[in-house]
């Protein structure tokens, strides 16, 4: 019988589910952190980015539903509405800003918004959210989607940003999305990982939620694959995928 792991234990067994397909490793991650990328591939990722996380607060929605109305589930509940609150309505919708940087890159709302613009592996992860939100758990549902993916976003945007007002001469309103999720996603990580550690309580919820996460990282570094295999393999050929 497999045994309940202590919450150090079950952290670390959640951080190293993420390592080997961080989407940092990722070669458009890497390409962009090196400032080997146009404007235009800008564009294209946030044509096809918008698709994955502009639907987030839907996800999250989902978990909120799933989630138990008792006392002792109250703060994953009240941690889900704020997640949902901050992506839509608190000051800027996220989404709005992504599509400003989008428009300095060069392309327009309308083709932002447009799902005919998205890779095929875009629409994988999106779907992959939809299910897993639906359907799952509401904890394994929160390991996927905050812990596999959004704790992710921090250290991908810490790497990509410098060089966006370094090299492309952003200004600071235009590359506001990026500053913000370094902030507010490290944040909804943690808060994340505390409920999966809290509330995941039997060995087989553990280990539910440890292969969940390992299969959203993995979801993530697809996406991302596809944008490079799409938008940049053709352009920068000769970098080494890592």
């Amino acid at each position: 019988m497999a045994k309940l792991l202590s919450k150090d234990e079950f952290r670390k067994e959640l951080e190293e589910a993420i390592k080997g397909n961080h989407s940092q490793k990722a070669p458009f991650t890497v390409a962009w952190a090196e400032g080997k990328l146009e404007r235009h591939h800008f564009a294209r990722w946030a044509e096809n980015h918008y698709h994955y996380v502009g639907p987030f607060a839907n996800y999250l929605s989902y978990i909120y539903h799933n989630t138990p109305d008792l006392p002792e589930y109250e703060d994953a509940k009240d941690f889900t509405l704020q997640n949902m609150y901050e992506e839509e309505i608190a000051a800027d919708r996220h989404t709005d800003l992504l599509i400003r940087f989008a428009e300095s890159c060069g392309t327009t709302r309308e083709r932002v918004q447009d799902p005919k613009n998205m890779t095929a592996t875009t629409l994988g992860l999106q779907s992959w959210c939809y299910s897993v939100a639906a359907r799952e758990n509401f904890v394994v549902a929160t390991a996927a989607l905050v812990v596999g993916l959004e704790s992710q976003v921090p250290d991908i945007y810490r790497k990509q940003t410098p060089i966006l007002r370094e090299k492309y001469g952003f200004d600071d309103e235009e590359i506001e999305f990026f500053d913000l999720h370094i902030v507010s996603d490290e944040i909804h990580g943690e808060r994340g990982y505390k409920i999966v550690l809290e509330h995941a309580n039997t060995p087989e919820l553990q280990q539910q939620c440890l292969d969940i996460v390992r299969v959203g990282a993995k979801m993530r570094r697809m996406y991302m694959d596809g944008l490079w295999r799409e938008y940049l393999e053709q352009d920068l050929g000769a970098l080494v995928q890592a």
